[in-house]
This record gives structure tokens, sequence and C-alpha cells, in this order.
């Protein structure tokens, strides 16, 4: 992470206030909206039907990619131990909570994109709005006042680490491709009602 009294910080905190003082209602509501993460945000992406309730296997497999990362992701927290912007420079509040662990690297960030380069496994057809879908994600944590841009690249790097490695691993793969085989019925029967809608 960037010293506390490095020109890296000075320009992490500007840009932080410059957000604050330009943020819309609405972007408030979207900070708001991704305080707790939820694979299933990506139904915004991938249709209604991605949800817990039709996908239990999705469900199951994820929380375990959840604890992963916050065992990894945790661990650089405590090692790099940064303060959150709020904490640096008193002209910045936060519109949304305050985590109580640090700064650096988001933990949102790297689950964002985790998320979104393991879905894109699963439904490669949707990789490019997964992945900005992870994007809002990831900046709704400085919109929101609780995080650094170089806290959000640190983040991004890790989470795109972190599926690199996972996919590494046979049963990974085959998870998602039982990921895959459970949406199928759902991903079919929306291709079919589109089909049907067409002249």
């Amino acid at each position: 992470a960037p010293a506390d009294d490095s020109l890296t910080t000075r320009a992490d905190i500007e840009t932080v206030y410059e957000v604050q003082r330009r943020r819309t209602p609405e972007q408030i509501a979207v900070a708001a909206s991704f305080e707790s993460t939820s694979i299933f945000q990506y139904g915004a992406v991938l249709g209604s039907w991605f949800n817990e309730r039709n996908l239990p296997f999705t469900a199951g497999f994820f929380a375990q990619v959840h604890a992963d990362r916050f065992a990894i992701s945790g661990k650089a927290k405590k090692i790099w131990d940064r303060k959150r912007p709020p904490q640096m420079d008193p002209r910045i509040h936060a519109c949304i909570r305050l985590p109580s662990n640090a700064s650096y690297p988001s933990g949102h960030a790297t689950e964002a994109y985790l998320w979104a380069n393991l879905l894109a496994v699963a439904f490669p057809e949707h990789r490019g709005a997964l992945l900005k879908q992870a994007g809002l994600v990831a900046w709704s944590r400085v919109i929101g006042g609780v995080h650094f841009p170089t806290d959000i690249v640190a983040g991004r790097m890790l989470g795109e680490r972190l599926a690199h490695d996972f996919l590494e691993h046979a049963e990974v793969r085959a998870a998602l491709a039982r990921v895959r085989a459970e949406a199928a019925p759902f991903v079919n029967k929306e291709s079919q009602a589109v089909g049907a809608g067409s002249p």
C-alpha cells in the first residue's frame, strides 16, 4: 500500500474528496445497494432467474469462494493496515457504513473481480457485462467514501489473480461446469422466450 505521507496517498485523498463533492443521490443509492455483497447481484447481468432459490449448488459453491477470498484478503489487510479515507482526512465523510477493518486491498473489489471472472467461465457470453458489473461494485466503494482508488486497483489485481489460481484446480473447473448445468434450464427458457418474441 502507498505510504500515508506519499504523493500517491495525497492523490488518493483528493480523488475521494472530489468524488464526494460530486456524488449524486443516485450514486449514493448504488453504493448502499452494494454494501452487502452477494453472488446473486450478478442477476442484474444474467437475469432475474439467477437467484438462490433456483440455484442452490451455485449458492453453496460461491459461499465457499467467499470464505476463501475473505481469509486471503483479510490477511492482506492486516499486513498493510491502511487507514480508511475518513480516518486520513476530516473532509471526507462516508455515506455508507465505515468498516472497522483496514482499507487495503478492497475486499469488495477483490470479491467482485474474483466472482466476475469465475462466472465468466460458466457464462462466457456475458464476460464483458460481468466485468463491467464488477467495476461498478468496486467503484461504489470510492463513491461511498470508504476506499481509495489504489485500494480498488489492488483489489482488482488480487481478485483476478485468485480467479486464475482457483481455476488451476480441476475441482473448481468442474464446479463451474455444474453451475452452468444448473442454470441451463433457465438460460434455455429465456432464450426460447426471446426467440418467440422475434418477428
